[in-house]
C-alpha cells in the first residue's frame, strides 16, 4: 500500500509561556505541538483519543525523534502538518513539520506510538474502526 497518505494542517501561534529566555518555544513543547497534530487529525477523520480510550484502546508514545532548524517565536503564526503514510498494525506513526509563514521547516519530527489494551497494557492492533476510517481517508471519500 505505497499510495498510503493522511496529512491534516493545524494552525497555531506560541503562547508566551512556551517560549524560552531566547524569545523561542522552549525546545520540550514541540513534543505537545506534535500531540495536538496527532489528536486533531484523528479527530478530523471521526475519531477522538477520548473515544479510542473509552473502547478499550489506548495510544502510549514508545519513540519520538524531533529535529530543530529554527525556533518559532511568540505569536509567530506557524503551520503543523501531521502526516500518517502507512496503514498502522499493533503501532502508528506519525511525520510532523512545523512552517513559518513562508513555507520554511522550523522543526520536523517522528512519534511512534502502540495501541494498548486500557485494562491490560498489553499490545493489541489498531481497531477497526479507525483502520477503515484511515482507508477511507488514503482513498480520498
Amino acid at each position: 500500500m505505497n499510495d498510503f497518505k493522511i496529512s491534516d494542517i493545524y494552525n497555531l501561534r506560541p503562547r508566551y509561556s512556551e517560549t524560552d529566555q531566547m524569545g523561542v518555544v522552549y525546545y520540550g513543547n514541540y513534543a505537545t505541538y506534535f500531540e495536538i497534530g496527532r489528536v486533531e487529525l484523528l479527530r478530523n477523520l471521526g475519531m477522538s483519543y477520548a473515544e479510542m480510550e473509552r473502547t478499550g484502546t489506548m495510544l502510549p508514545v514508545v519513540h519520538m525523534t524531533i529535529d530543530f532548524k529554527k525556533g518559532a517565536a511568540y505569536d509567530q503564526e506557524v503551520y503543523l502538518e501531521t502526516k500518517i503514510t502507512e496503514l498502522p498494525t499493533r503501532k502508528i506513526s506519525f511525520y510532523h513539520t512545523l512552517r513559518d509563514e513562508e513555507g520554511a521547516v522550523l522543526v520536523s519530527g517522528y512519534v511512534v506510538l502502540v495501541f494498548v489494551d486500557t485494562q491490560t497494557f498489553k499490545p493489541k492492533y489498531c481497531p477497526e474502526q479507525l483502520k477503515n476510517l484511515l482507508l477511507k481517508a488514503s482513498l480520498g471519500q
